[in-house]
């Protein structure tokens, strides 16, 4: 990570929590309430200045920020006071940040679609035999719904194979569209034995570095790490990712020891895996994320909109995986880690153009932006879900919660969620140094 890539990431990290702050301050000013201070990071105040009877102040930890309203801490007896609001006035209020947070999204969400398109859900390649060639469906065809999920782009078909794992032959009901019309098909999902070193890659005309090694796999436990980069398999020489991927499509792994060589720190090592079997379900089909198609003026606005909802799914689903327990702890990042890949996505990005570091850097803003307004949004005291939930139960009951207890239970909140930080640092440092 060089300065310049982590300025970018702070400047993005910046945009998108200043934005969410200004969601609660023009929706507190609306209503008549006085904010006191509108802050950009967390501690001592760097510096700051007054307008319009509040302080605008940057401070030392780049973590967050706030808009603190009078009332809110102490008591007032101020008509101006939050706490003196009506409740509908309060929960409007609370509600903005996060609010704000799916507009920015959305907004640069236009842009993006745009500048670059969106990769249609079309059928890239179906497997001879297989149960999806046994449905009827062709290369070209688009799906529109799959399992009963309306389907707006390839990678919303790659959200549904990542969280909804098929894991039995149930009969699945798909419907797509060829040559403008609309059909329907059901695909019955066949047993498929894969075997598996453990790890991904990109497989383009750049050098084979290897993105992830999965846990208690067989290279993680040959002792290769994410950031090598394989050059050779069982003799054959792989400058690229792309001539690695070619090898295994001539070439598909089984039970038989396979021979790698590959740097480390620029020293070249040489290992023997044996990959290991791993059975799933395959539906026989292949489908479009890379080929972008350009938007037409009628589905500028759709698309954007349906590009905020997936990330707001993939949010959520997430979150579901990680109280299932189904998330491994390197799997999982924070600050440190986004930073991280924000950095490595300008390197990458940049070898084609300032065109597509400004597509991937909106992409990652817009990611950013749509998961701090459902983070935010979890009723989780201390978040403005927290806060909406006590409101909620004052509307409920027709008189304000204890304050007092409210209080403490922020505080408690609060003090774990700074625990959480410290354990995200911890984690991400530690997986940076693992890799390296």
């Amino acid at each position: 990570m060089n300065i310049g890539n982590i300025l970018i990431a702070f400047l993005m990290f910046s945009f998108v929590v200043i934005f969410h702050e200004f969601g609660h301050f023009i929706v507190a000013r609306l209503n008549g309430i006085e904010v006191l201070e509108f802050s950009l990071g967390m501690g001592p105040r760097l510096f700051s200045f007054k307008a319009f009877k509040t302080r605008f102040s940057v401070k030392l930890l780049p973590l967050g920020g706030s808009c603190a309203m009078k009332g809110e801490i102490e008591k007032s007896d101020d008509p101006k006071a939050f706490t003196n609001k009506k409740v509908w006035q309060r929960m409007l209020v609370v509600l903005a940040g996060p609010f704000f947070n799916f507009i920015l999204a959305f907004l640069l969400a236009i842009v993006m679609i745009i500048m670059g398109g969106y990769a249609k859900p079309t059928v890239t390649e179906v497997s001879e035999n297989g149960p999806a060639a046994a449905a009827g469906l062709m290369p070209g065809d688009e799906i529109v719904k799959f399992d009963g999920q309306k389907i707006h782009f390839g990678k919303d078909l790659l959200v549904y194979f990542t969280y909804d794992e098929i894991t039995s032959n149930k009969p699945i009901e798909v419907v797509y569209k060829r040559e403008g019309q609309k059909f329907s098909t059901t695909i019955v999902p066949v047993e498929n034995t894969r075997y598996l070193l453990g790890f991904t890659y990109s497989a383009d005309a750049q050098a084979c570095i290897i993105s992830q090694v999965s846990e208690n796999y067989p290279l993680a436990k040959a002792g290769i790490v994410a950031g090598d980069v394989i050059t050779e398999i069982n003799g054959t020489a792989v400058s690229t990712g792309e001539a690695l991927q070619n090898y295994l499509i001539q070439n598909p792994l089984s039970g038989e020891a396979v021979k790698i060589k590959y740097t480390h720190n620029s020293l070249d090592y040489e290992v023997t895996a044996v990959p290991e079997p791993s059975t799933s379900w395959t539906v026989g089909f292949d489908y479009n994320l890379y080929e972008y198609t350009k938007a037409t003026a009628a589905n500028i606005i759709p698309n954007s909109a349906y590009e905020v909802k997936y990330w707001i799914s993939s949010t959520l689903k997430g979150l579901v995986q990680i109280v299932k327990g189904k998330v491994t702890r390197d799997a999982v990042g924070g600050p440190v880690r986004i930073v991280s890949e924000i950095s490595n996505v300008v390197d990458e990005s940049s070898k084609y153009g300032i065109e597509t570091v400004i597509l991937n850097l909106l992409q990652w803003t817009v990611l950013l932006s749509a998961n701090l307004g459902v983070m935010n949004l979890l009723p989780i005291p201390a978040l403005d879900g927290g806060r909406f939930l006590f409101l909620i139960i004052e509307a409920i009951r027709r008189k304000p919660f204890d304050r007092e207890k409210e209080e403490m239970v922020d505080g408690v909140f609060f003090l774990l969620l700074m625990v959480l930080m410290v354990f995200l640092f911890y984690n991400d440092f530690a997986n940076i140094l693992s890799n390296r």
